[in-house]
C-alpha cells in the first residue's frame, strides 16, 4: 500500500519514498553547500584568526579551530536546519523532498542529530559510498542514518486530494457527535482513508475483508461502539468524518482564542478607554 502523510483536513501528501535519483540530487546540493561553507569558514578563520594573529596553522589553536568548524558544519548546522524546517535542507527543498519519521510525522532534534552524526561516517568519511550501498539495499531507500534514526526521505511536491469524500450516514450522525473517539494512530488513520478512497475500485470480497479488518481495529478507539448492524464501511466513514470535523472545530476555536488574547494585550489597563480615531 502506498505510503502517505495524512493531515487533519483529510488530505494526503504524496509521500512515497523518494527515488534514488532525487535523493542523490538533494544530497549533492547539500554536500556542495557544506563544502562552500567550509571553504568560506576556512578562509575567514585562517585569514583573520591565524595569519593576522601570527598563529601557525599547525598549532593547537589551529587544530581546535578546524575541529570546531567541522563540528559546526557537519553536525550542528544540519541538525538545526532539519529540526527547524521539519526535515527540509536546502538540497531536499530543491529536490522536492522531506525527511519524515517512519510513521509519517515530522522529525525532531534526536532524529536530525542521529542522521547528522552517522552522516559524518557514511557520507564524508566514505565519500558517500556507505550511504549509496545502504540506500540501494533498503526498500525505502534509507541510508544508515535513516535506519538508526527511524526516518526516510519522501516526495512532498504535488499534494493531492482524495477521490472519494468522507460521508456521514444520517443514521450515525447522533451517535458520532456523542461518541468518545480517541486519537487514531497515524498509520491506522492513513490505511483506513486509503481503503475508503479505493473501495469503489476493489473487488467486493476484498472490499468487505479490508473494511471489516479496519473496523475491528478502529473500534478499539471508539466508545461506545456503533449501533448493532452498522456496516463496517459506513462506520469507518463516520469515524473519520467526525474526526476531521472535530479537528477543524478545534483549530477554529484555538484561532479565535489567540485573536481574543492578542486583542486583550493591546488594550489599555485599569479600565482606561481606548482612544478613538
Amino acid at each position: 500500500m502506498t505510503d502517505g502523510i495524512l493531515i487533519g483536513e483529510g488530505v494526503v501528501l504524496d509521500a512515497r519514498p523518494a527515488s534514488f535519483a532525487s535523493r542523490s540530487a538533494g544530497a549533492l546540493i547539500d554536500v556542495a553547500v557544506t563544502v562552500a561553507g567550509f571553504v568560506l569558514a576556512f578562509w575567514l578563520f585562517a585569514g583573520v584568526l591565524v595569519w593576522q594573529t601570527d598563529v601557525v596553522a599547525g598549532t593547537q589553536w589551529g587544530r581546535a579551530a578546524l575541529i570546531a568548524v567541522l563540528v559546526l558544519l557537519l553536525v550542528v548546522l544540519p541538525t538545526t536546519v532539519e529540526t527547524l524546517t521539519r526535515g527540509r535542507s536546502l538540497g531536499k527543498l530543491a529536490a522536492g523532498l522531506r525527511v519524515v519519521r517512519d510513521d509519517g510525522g515530522p522529525v525532531r532534534v534526536r532524529h536530525a542529530l542521529v542522521r547528522a552524526l552517522v552522516g559524518v561516517f557514511e557520507i564524508w568519511l566514505t565519500a558517500g559510498a556507505g550511504a549509496v550501498v545502504t540506500s540501494l539495499a533498503n526498500p525505502r531507500g534509507k541510508r544508515l542514518g535513516d535506519v538508526l534514526a527511524g526516518t526516510y526521505a519522501v516526495r512532498v511536491r504535488g499534494a493531492r486530494g482524495w477521490e472519494q469524500p468522507l460521508m456521514m450516514s444520517p443514521a450515525l450522525a447522533t451517535w458520532a457527535r456523542t461518541a468518545d473517539i480517541r486519537r487514531l494512530p497515524d498509520g491506522l488513520a492513513l490505511r483506513t482513508r486509503q481503503v475508503l478512497d479505493r473501495a469503489p475500485r476493489l473487488a467486493p470480497a476484498s472490499r468487505a475483508r479490508l473494511t471489516d479488518e479496519l473496523a475491528a481495529q478502529v473500534e478499539a478507539y471508539v466508545a461506545p461502539g456503533p449501533p448493532s448492524g452498522t456496516p463496517a464501511e459506513t462506520f469507518l466513514h463516520a469515524v473519520l468524518h467526525e474526526r476531521r470535523d472535530r479537528e477543524l472545530a478545534r483549530g477554529r476555536s484555538e484561532r479565535e482564542r489567540a485573536l481574543r488574547q492578542a486583542e486583550s494585550l493591546h488594550r489599555l489597563p485599569y479600565g482606561i478607554a481606548d482612544p478613538r480615531d
